[in-house]
């Protein structure tokens, strides 16, 4: 995401937010959170969305494929639980 010029007040202020006791970590995940949301707002801005309905058919899709392609390998059975084996009855 290109810098915007405001992006060092932005983290300033995001800076004074934090007690003084804040770790570096705690710097980073704040800062991390900040621009995630900033981005998310940009897209929204964007119109780069999808619907709750999208996202559902495009994981549904995702799932099934996964399926799929593990039932095409040969001479591997589908487990309930995870793997398969050649050796599988």
């Amino acid at each position: 995401m290109a810098d915007t010029p405001n992006t060092k007040t932005k983290a300033q202020e995001t800076l004074d937010r934090l007690p003084e006791s804040a770790t570096w970590d705690d710097v980073m995940y704040e800062l991390y959170v900040r621009e995630a949301i900033d981005a998310g707002m940009a897209d929204v801005a964007a119109g780069r969305t999808l619907t709750h309905a999208e996202v559902r058919a495009q994981a549904r899709g995702s799932v099934l494929g996964a399926r799929r392609t593990r039932r095409r390998v040969s001479g591997v059975r589908p487990s309930r639980y995870g793997g398969g084996s050649p050796d599988d009855p």
